[in-house]
């Protein structure tokens, strides 16, 4: 799956996206709305990581789904 695919189901995939990082919030999602680059930064913050380490669990997350 791409990213493009993730974002126009974004409602549908928040799911998958809680259960691989749990301490996002609901509204924290709902910034995100389908932004990668949003999510990255999302868990940049909350699970101090660096934007290499965020977008290669994103990427990992994009080859899981």
């Amino acid at each position: 799956m791409n990213w493009d695919q993730i974002e126009g189901k974004w409602k549908e995939m928040t799911g998958n996206v809680k259960a691989k990082w749990a301490d996002l919030t609901d509204d924290e999602l709902a910034e995100v709305d389908g932004n990668r680059e949003v999510l990255e930064g999302k868990i940049q913050t909350k699970y101090g990581k660096t934007k290499e380490e965020a977008k290669k669990e994103v990427d990992d997350f994009l080859n899981d789904h």
